[in-house]
């Protein structure tokens, strides 16, 4: 495969990469504005920007079934047409039906974008290049993270969410169109199995002691970090750092970068820490304590530059990702695939989860000219870092048992 094909896959579906992360947070920067114009409470807030995970994590399965009889090409395209169609009717909408209805169809729309971007990647690069191109992948993409930030916190002063949601449809479109023409054809993708086969398969890994020791710290950690960023972040900086919203927005920017940051660092500090010594689980969990460490800091407002503290949170929240190549090392090869679906649907149970609770929590407290007290971000806040630190006991206690697998040929009724 020629460089020049390679590289047009790797910017075209982290394109799409890209529109999907921009979706997820872009509520960050509507919030105050969905407030004010159609009255929405902070629970109402919490819910419909989680709806995007319910349907995110609602389609995983079916939209991988898709990507592997189909192929990335023809699947990404499609469902970004039901982002755009979403996207419009989110703009559009004038009650919280509507507004329930776009997020909902822009999170099926967007469902597929990392997996196939990784399925793409796998079939024009050669696999010792995999780890890196898809910390790139994941980098660009996380540039969506960075546009909720400042950009867009100028866009809002520049017109209103709902011409902004129209101009979403239209990159929605556009990078649908990119990736139907541009990307190469491929001559038959490879068939895993039907529906039943994948919810078989997916059953069998949930209920796997090994899968939930390997994931317990890692679901929980990035269900906080992303439900966090995409939405409480904001509300945060406003009422309890009390910073102007130009200046959340700089913050969430900043964020956004260092998880760009912390993707390809991370992924590139992964493939020689084993040289030192280090496995793989352990150089994760210490990632992830100290994401959790961090928090910690923030709360307590440390006596160091925010951007600094922003800056850990945004790095040290991506490592989790690395747990898609430590379930490698456990699980056999012929079960990654639906490891890889199972891992992204418990933390987007998990984002749902945490952002609505988050949301419901704040609305205990009556806010004060539009801000709610410090106090309830943090009693929020409080309750997410008890969770965090009860699943780090578990991913670090079992950790003597839990062995790799050696990675048997699967069984004549082995899922396939």
């Amino acid at each position: 495969m020629s460089k020049w094909t390679q590289l047009r896959v790797l910017l075209l579906f982290a394109c799409g990469y890209f529109v999907s992360y921009v979706f997820r947070g872009v509520n960050l920067g509507f919030a105050p504005y969905l407030s004010h114009d159609l009255g929405l409470s902070t629970a109402g807030l919490g819910v419909l920007t989680s709806l995007y995970f319910v349907a995110f994590a609602a389609t995983q399965i079916p939209a991988g079934v898709l990507l592997d009889h189909y192929s990335a090409r023809r699947v990404i395209p499609a469902l970004l047409l039901l982002t755009g169609l979403g996207s419009f009717l989110f703009g559009h909408a004038h009650g919280l039906s509507g507004l329930m209805l776009g997020r909902l169809l822009i999170g099926v729309g967007v469902a597929a974008c990392f997996a196939g971007a990784i399925k793409a990647l796998a079939m024009v690069f050669p696999v010792e290049r995999l780890p890196m191109v898809n910390g790139l992948v994941m980098a660009i993409g996380g540039l969506g993270g960075v546009f909720v930030g400042s950009p867009l916190t100028w866009l809002l002063g520049l017109t209103d969410w709902r011409t902004i949601c129209y101009g979403l449809t239209g990159l929605s479109l556009l990078v649908a169109i990119a990736i139907w023409y541009g990307a190469p054809a491929v001559t038959k993708p490879h068939q895993h199995g039907g529906v039943l086969a994948q919810f078989k398969g997916t059953g069998q890994i949930l209920a796997s002691g090994t899968f939930w020791r390997v994931a317990s710290l890692s679901v929980v950690t990035q269900g906080v970090f992303y439900a966090m960023q995409s939405l409480w972040v904001g509300p945060y900086l406003s009422d309890v750092s009390q910073l102007s919203a130009r200046d959340a927005g700089s913050m969430v920017s900043i964020l956004g970068l260092a998880m760009m940051g912390g993707c390809v660092g991370f992924g590139a500090i992964a493939r020689h820490i084993e040289r030192i010594g280090m496995r793989l689980y352990t150089f994760c969990g210490v990632g992830m304590v100290a994401f959790i460490v961090t928090q910690l800091l923030i709360m307590a407002q440390a006596p160091l530059p925010p951007a600094l503290l922003w800056a850990a949170y945004g790095a040290f929240g991506s490592i989790g990702i690395l747990t898609y190549a430590l379930m490698a090392e456990y699980f056999p090869q012929h079960l990654l695939g639906r490891v890889s679906t199972t891992l992204t649907l418990v933390m987007f149970v998990l984002v749902v989860v945490f952002q609505t609770g988050v949301g419901a929590l704040l609305n205990h407290w009556l806010p004060v000219n539009g801000h709610h007290p410090a106090i309830a971000h943090l009693s929020a806040w409080s309750i997410l870092v008890v969770v965090q630190i009860a699943s780090a006991v578990c991913y670090f206690y079992p950790a003597a048992k839990a062995r790799p697998n050696p990675c048997p040929p699967p069984s004549a009724s082995s899922p396939r």
